[in-house]
């Protein structure tokens, strides 16, 4: 092959990518915040109702328009939450629930006709909450020991049909329904025959959409892009098709990329990280990697609040700081530990933190860091410029860190006292202090 052909063929390949990262750039997410349920059911602690009453304004102000207030149990209705409480005291105190939506269960219709709301149908209508996500499940384990498949399809269309029925959607109009598949990428895997059938008749029913969930995390993104091609092929726009992609496996944020591609909306999911099992594809991380290909879109959020909201969030479910060294939105996600690291605003594919609402740190690490890296960790720590530090004292820093790995001696230098004896012992080295060039703790506070 000619060199000339391999650029052709180079060419060719990169503009199918290049398609992809246009379809991702125009597309405008649809999103359903689940912060207040998603998130607390993660935690060990979750979420009283002041903070749910504190969190739902901060949600609106960050600019999302759906919003879920939580689930209204179905296995155990007779035991209320706080989320029942936090739907009742937004009734009884006439607060503005335009975009909400609350998690119902469907129905039943019995072969004779009768039909029997579920608890959650009838909460849904005491409480006012004029959208709801109705939730079912459609693999054959699934199914087992809630309903048949003849019962599902039965009682489908008489659960959405009472819907229409007995609730009030917001400005006195129909309520918005979201079907949504629970273990929708079991059922597409295992029972595709029923599901195909279900979808058909989803595809003729007044929804606004239907979602499915990879609810262990467990599927290849290019499955989980494959399930949302066949969603697509029966259920046409403008009816919305979302996911909720749990993290089991580390695929999450790949998957939503891959289901977007093929065809879905959006996703339904909380802003931080922390979700009912290790994590989840979180709306704050699809903003942020949707401004990170320049998505126009997310402008209608406030972005430069994103880091800082989702952190104060996930530190209120758990009561403790959120995990370092979570993408993204972990606290090491922008402390740099080499400078030829650093995102760029207006790069290609960077996401600078200012973006989010964050801005850059440093951390040292003995094996990689280098003397922007160092000389910017000194200055947090001792609060002095950047430049009150030698870049003679800076290089040597970094030849005693290589030399004590190679003696054995296993130090984090990250730590504030570790980093300011490390600088002392360089500035003996370099003979800025001759007369105490073995009194290293002698030099440990002697900065810059």
């Amino acid at each position: 092959m000619s060199s000339t052909q391999a650029l052709e063929n180079a060419r060719a390949i990169l503009a199918g990518a290049d398609a992809k990262l246009e379809k991702l750039r125009t597309i405008e997410p649809y999103l359903v915040d689940v912060s207040l349920r998603e998130n607390p059911v993660g935690s060990n602690i979750g979420q009283t109702l002041r903070d749910k009453l504190a969190i739902l304004p901060k949600l609106r102000e960050f600019g999302f328009r759906n919003i879920s207030l939580g689930t209204l149990d179905y296995a155990m209705p007779d035991e209320l939450e706080v989320d029942d409480d936090f739907m009742m005291h937004l009734r009884d105190n006439s607060m503005d629930m335009s975009g909400c939506f609350a998690f119902t269960a469907i129905g039943m219709e019995a072969q004779d006709g009768t039909f029997t709301p579920d608890p959650s149908q009838r909460k849904l209508q005491a409480y006012g909450v004029p959208n709801t996500v109705h939730e079912i499940y459609l693999s054959k384990a699934g199914m087992s020991g809630l309903y048949d498949f003849d019962t599902l399809r039965r009682s489908l269309p008489s659960s959405i049909r009472w819907l229409h029925e007995n609730i009030r959607g917001e400005h006195d109009g129909a309520p918005r329904i979201f079907i949504n598949i629970a273990d929708g990428c079991d059922a597409l895997a295992n029972n595709l025959e029923q599901a195909c059938e279900i979808l058909a008749l989803l595809a003729q029913l007044p929804i606004e959409g239907v979602t499915i969930e990879d609810d262990r995390g467990t599927f290849l993104p290019f499955q989980v892009g494959a399930y949302i091609a066949v969603l697509r092929s029966v259920l046409p726009p403008p009816m919305k098709i979302l996911v909720h992609i749990h993290a089991g496996a580390g695929f999450e944020n790949a998957s939503v990329v891959e289901a977007l591609l093929n065809g879905a909306d959006g996703i339904w999911a909380g802003l931080p990280k922390r979700a009912a099992i290790i994590g989840h594809a979180s709306t704050g991380e699809l903003l942020a990697n949707l401004a990170r290909i320049g998505n126009p879109h997310v402008q209608h959020y406030h972005l430069d609040q994103l880091l800082p909201l989702a952190t104060s969030l996930q530190q209120l479910d758990e009561m403790g700081p959120v995990p370092d060294d979570l993408p993204v939105l972990g606290h090491n996600a922008y402390r740099l530990t080499c400078t030829s690291f650093r995102q760029v605003a207006n790069r290609f594919m960077d996401l600078a933190p200012e973006t989010i609402g964050g801005n850059y740190g440093y951390r040292v690490c003995p094996v990689i860091s280098d003397p922007p890296v160092l000389a910017h960790r000194l200055a947090e720590v001792t609060r002095l410029p950047v430049d009150s530090f030698s870049q003679e004292v800076i290089e040597q820093m970094i030849r005693l860190m290589r030399r004590d790995l190679r003696t054995g001696r296993r130090i984090d230098y990250d730590k504030p006292q570790e980093l300011q004896d490390l600088y002392a012992r360089a500035k003996v080295f370099c003979g800025h202090h001759g007369p105490h060039a073995h009194s290293t703790h002698h030099y440990s506070s002697a900065l810059p």
